[in-house]
């Protein structure tokens, strides 16, 4: 047995983000790291994670499968995006504890190595479309064959006009296939920004073959929304970075509402959780997506589990030469899973292969972050 002896969560100010790591001690003097994705709400997962601590700590940190019951269960009101953030902090940091202690990588806890590498798409974004398409163009000389734009931009008074940057996206996405032909992957992130009917007319508007997958058009609640907008189009959909449990992902896995699964490791409930997401998704032929923005923490839970699961197609990476956040510093994660060329290679480190400068990291200081406020032109509240 090795009991927990210390849970302890950490905010840090890395690149333009806060990033909420969580450092799980051992009294065998092993030493375990997380990262909750709930990103600009950190207060909150950090109390979570502190009321865990309350109960947890004394348990065998062996039992990782049993910790995540018992901090799901033992409440009268189940899940929810704070918990489970936090529950998928302590997760993560308990497998790169058990890799540690066994000397081995987590993904060989998860079943082993399904594949070697890990195939990334990446992103790029600009208000002029031929700034776009170089941004593009950069991307795919480097050797990219998938990758994804955003819906647009707001004004500087957090005005989103959705009519205006659908047209605009259309534009833009005509433009990239036309430059760049058929071969390439083509996606988009509409953010949940957009109403089902503002959703099925851009659908419409695209020539057939524009566009490969579209990525979170609507806000995840009504699953019967989707239903409905998945008889409006043919263009696959890449839905679930929101999903905070197994439950959440059902319906969208059950009744083919996406077809592509953009699971978040450290939101929807670490390792624990995701892969029993990934099964399910298997029986269905839906392949994993994962959605990937945060620091090396997440990078390697990733790759981990992209490496254990046979249904897999790209993960997220947020470190293209087109996007500068910052968010993997070497100075504060000295060792980390680097992305070689476009694609991460599986370490064979034991546990998690990361290293995490804690000195430097509680020398950071944090500052509010709080998402964009939205406005439709009508002054109407609306998505980020």
């Amino acid at each position: 047995m090795s009991k927990i002896i210390a849970i302890e969560p950490l905010l840090a100010r890395v690149g333009i983000r806060n990033q909420l790591l969580v450092k799980v001690s051992t009294d065998d003097g092993l030493v375990g790291w997380g990262e909750s994705g709930l990103s600009a709400r950190e207060d909150a997962v950090a109390a979570t994670i502190r009321h865990f601590a309350g109960f947890l700590i004394g348990k065998d940190s062996n039992q990782i499968g049993r910790i995540w019951q018992e901090s799901y269960r033992s409440q009268y009101f189940e899940g929810g995006r704070v918990l489970t953030a936090a529950m998928s902090a302590i997760d993560i940091a308990l497998y790169d504890i058990l890799g540690k202690r066994l000397g081995v990588p987590v993904y060989q806890l998860l079943g082993g190595k399904q594949r070697d590498e890990i195939p990334t798409f990446p992103s790029c974004q600009s208000a002029d479309l031929d700034q776009l398409l170089a941004k593009a163009r950069v991307l795919v000389d480097a050797g990219w064959d998938c990758l994804r734009i955003y819906t647009g931009e707001f004004d500087g008074d957090g005005v989103f006009d959705p009519r205006k940057n659908l047209n605009r996206a259309v534009r833009e996405l005509v433009a990239l296939r036309e430059e760049f032909g058929p071969d390439l992957v083509l996606g988009i992130d509409l953010h949940h920004r957009l109403s089902l009917a503002e959703t099925a007319d851009f659908c419409n508007r695209l020539p057939v073959g524009t566009l490969d997958f579209l990525e979170e058009p609507i806000r995840c609640e009504t699953p019967e929304a989707y239903r409905t907008l998945r008889s409006m189009t043919n263009i696959p959909f890449a839905v679930g970075e929101e999903f905070a449990s197994k439950w959440q992902a059902a319906p969208y896995i059950e009744q083919g509402l996406t077809q592509y699964m953009r699971l978040d490791i450290c939101n929807i409930g670490g390792f624990t959780e995701a892969m029993k997401v990934a099964g399910w998704c298997e029986r269905h032929y839906i392949d994993l997506m994962p959605h990937n923005p945060l620091g090396p923490v997440c990078t390697a839970a990733t790759v981990h589990m992209a490496a254990a699961v046979p249904n897999f197609s790209w993960a997220e990476t947020r470190q293209g030469p087109t996007e500068e956040l910052g968010f993997h510093d070497p100075e504060l994660f000295p060792v980390q899973i680097p992305l070689d060329g476009i694609t991460y290679k599986v370490p064979d480190r034991p546990g998690l292969g990361i290293e995490v400068n804690e000195e430097r990291i509680r020398a950071t200081t944090p500052t509010h972050v709080e998402p964009p406020h939205l406005w439709r032109p009508d002054g109407s509240v609306t998505n980020w």
